[in-house]
């Protein structure tokens, strides 16, 4: 399908997404509104299930034979630790960025809200796994079946890192090709064909999705909430203009060209608020842009589980909103600890059901905030993360292209001998 077409189409069904959403909301009552959202939600539960079944075998196809053209582990180090510099980085300035938006406009001030019992608060949301203890436990795969079957990216990543490097030994001590080094060669193929099958509907699913939020929620809820919408929003831009300048000072005007790739990826994450959905997406623009597939197919996994600058941003903004909501002052000092404590809790959502929702409320009790706050912005979440999961797309997005780019300049002035060495050849 041709790529613009294809985001026209998008772009259609959201708008025609809103209209059905206000008209079922509007001229159906409460019974009749939840059964047809439920019949609308089957057509978003199959693609979204189309896509896990898609995100699994390619991210462990795509890695491994990343590590085969990376090829010396000395190269691994490298590349992780750029990116894992780049992620924390980010992850602070999203989150400070976040806080700043909460303090200067303080979207939570004056309003009135009843305090919730408890029990009310935690139906839905699992916060118990959310430490620094499970988090790391849980990385490290006891099946890897278990890990393909609950589409764990980690666990993935941690398998995948090692089978890449035992089979590249193998292959550096043979002097033919293993079988089985073209076999997952064509497995990553296979799932990018399967991937252009499962975006054809791209377009209905979002459709559906769109109706779905609008149906239940109604237009009115934007009105209600437009304040902490717009300022939520507000920060996503000026996050959005940090990781462009960042990105234009590595890349220069690349960048221009690298924004207008990443188009389709960024609306389908917004409009269906899943990362998984653009997964397939933003990997074949980073080829497109010119990103090494031994980089964006090791970078990008990474980045789904470290680099969620949205979610990030919106954790912050989210607990300070709470607090101000319930008149509770916090000191500078509790701020930077609630950002730090968050720089670690938000590790541990990837793959997790409205994760980022899930984080603030296990943070809420930590600093002795009131739980029942996260009522607040259940309401509006869908809204929210469409804007964050976008987000999420951009900063991969950025974050494994320029890393690409620095490994390109050190590889190349690697290749260059140096200067007395030149001099001595000539003489």
């Amino acid at each position: 399908m041709n790529r613009q077409k294809l985001m026209q189409q998008i772009i259609v069904a959201i708008l025609l997404g809103i209209i059905t959403g206000w008209s079922f909301h509007h001229y159906l009552d409460a019974g009749q509104t939840k059964e047809v959202v439920s019949y609308i939600n089957i057509i978003t539960d199959i693609f979204l299930r189309l896509i896990k079944m898609i995100i699994a075998p390619l991210v462990f196809a795509t890695i491994v034979t990343g590590l085969m053209s990376i090829g010396g582990s000395s190269s691994v180090g490298r590349i992780t630790l750029k990116a894992m510099t780049w992620f924390i980085i980010a992850g602070l300035v999203s989150l400070g960025i976040g806080m700043l938006m909460a303090n200067l406009f303080q979207p939570g001030v004056g309003l009135h809200v009843a305090i919730m019992q408890q029990e009310e608060v935690n139906s839905g949301l699992n916060t118990s796994g959310f430490s620094l203890k499970n988090f790391i436990s849980h990385i490290f795969p006891s099946s890897f079946a278990s890990a393909m079957a609950n589409n764990e990216i980690l666990q993935i990543l941690i398998f995948s890192l090692f089978f890449g490097a035992a089979l590249s030994y193998i292959c550096q001590n043979s002097q033919k090709i293993s079988p089985i080094v073209t076999l997952i060669e064509d497995l990553g193929r296979i799932m990018f064909r399967i991937t252009d099958y499962v975006m054809s509907f791209a377009p209905i699913a979002v459709f559906a999705a769109i109706a779905s939020a609008v149906t239940v929620q109604g237009l009115g809820l934007l009105y209600d909430y437009g304040k902490l919408i717009g300022l939520f929003y507000l920060g996503l831009f000026l996050l959005w203009a940090i990781l462009s300048a960042v990105g234009f000072f590595f890349l220069g005007k690349d960048m221009f060209s690298l924004m207008k790739l990443i188009r389709e990826p960024v609306t389908l994450a917004f409009a269906t608020a899943s990362s998984e959905s653009a997964y397939p997406k933003t990997m074949n623009a980073l080829d497109r842009f010119g990103v090494p597939k031994k980089i964006s197919s090791f970078v990008l996994p990474l980045g789904y589980s470290f680099n969620l600058d949205g979610s990030m941003m919106y954790q912050s903004f989210a607990v300070l909103f709470i607090a101000q909501a319930y008149n509770i002052d916090l000191s500078i000092a509790e701020q930077i600890m609630i950002m730090l404590t968050l720089m670690i809790t938000s590790k541990g959502m990837a793959g997790v059901a409205r994760a980022s929702v899930v984080v603030v409320a296990a943070t809420l009790p930590m600093f002795s905030l009131p739980e029942a706050g996260i009522l607040l912005i259940l309401a509006i979440d869908q809204f929210l993360d469409m804007g964050r999961t976008a987000t999420n797309v951009v900063g991969n997005s950025i974050s494994t292209a320029v890393i690409a780019k620095l490994e390109e300049k050190q590889s190349s002035n690697e290749r260059e001998p140096p200067q007395s060495a030149i001099a001595r050849q000539e003489v």
